[in-house]
């Protein structure tokens, strides 16, 4: 069973604390919760997370005393911070909250789906984080949050995982996921498993049907380039020359 997520709600308005506490309540069958604080600023939040834990902020911007970027930024140099979700009136923020790695942004009047789908990134992360702690064998299944749900996909469903900006694509036989990890990470944990191919994927070792040669156009095969198929899909991947000799290596034993 997966814990509760510990709030903290930080906001100098106490209509704003008490519709976010509602709130959290309306959806805490979807995303379970548990209130561990309202307070009215960023110093009044600090001073609260001295004395308990918390797995999520959702923190106003303006504020006196101390901002919610401001706050933001104090919780960036302590460990294991929770974290932000910015709630505010103002949508002219959201640069600066992304600069402060905040999770995510809402506008208020914060809707009980969105506040589910944002604290659903919390959750996840928290899981996957659960999942690799003292472990040194890889996690079984990737966490991911689709519509609000949190699903549970086995490894080894995962034919490939394709790096798209600072997210990754996880592809299955019939549906793909969108992770919030880098490839590289992916890589250091399953590179037994998976095969980089390319500096943008990497493909389950099992999932690989055959390595071929794609002639130029013009017929010269020093400009050709390389693919694999991959197992079930009816797609070919592209593989990277400077790669090309390590995935022959991995094919052949």
């Amino acid at each position: 069973m997966v814990p509760p997520l510990r709030v903290l709600i930080v906001d100098d308005e106490a209509p704003a604390r008490a519709r976010l506490r509602d709130v959290l309540a309306d959806i805490l069958a979807e995303v379970p919760t548990e209130l561990v604080g309202m307070v009215a600023n960023g110093e009044e939040a600090l001073a609260l997370l001295d004395t308990c834990a918390a797995d999520v902020a959702l923190v106003d911007v303006r504020m006196p005393v101390l901002d919610g970027v401001g706050l933001a930024q104090a919780l960036g140099r302590r460990e294991a911070a929770p974290a932000v979700i910015f709630t505010t009136a103002y949508d002219d923020y959201a640069v600066q909250a992304f600069d402060v790695a905040a999770t995510d942004y809402l506008v208020k009047p914060v809707r009980a789906a969105r506040l589910a789908a944002a604290l659903s990134k919390v959750l996840a992360r928290k899981v996957t984080a659960d999942q690799g702690a003292g472990s040194p064998t890889p996690r079984s299944h990737f966490t991911v949050t689709e519509r609000g749900r949190l699903l549970r996909i086995p490894r080894e469903d995962i034919l490939y995982f394709l790096a798209d900006h600072k997210y990754t694509v996880a592809r299955s036989l019939d549906a793909e996921y969108l992770l919030d990890e880098p490839l590289s990470s992916i890589e250091a944990e399953l590179g037994s498993q998976f095969l980089r191919i390319h500096r943008n994927c990497l493909v389950a070792r099992t999932a690989v049907v055959e390595l071929t040669q794609v002639s130029d156009p013009k017929g010269d095969p020093a400009q050709g380039r390389w693919e694999i198929a991959v197992a079930g899909r009816g797609e070919r991947l592209a593989v990277s020359r400077r790669l090309l000799p390590t995935v022959r290596k991995a094919l052949t034993v």
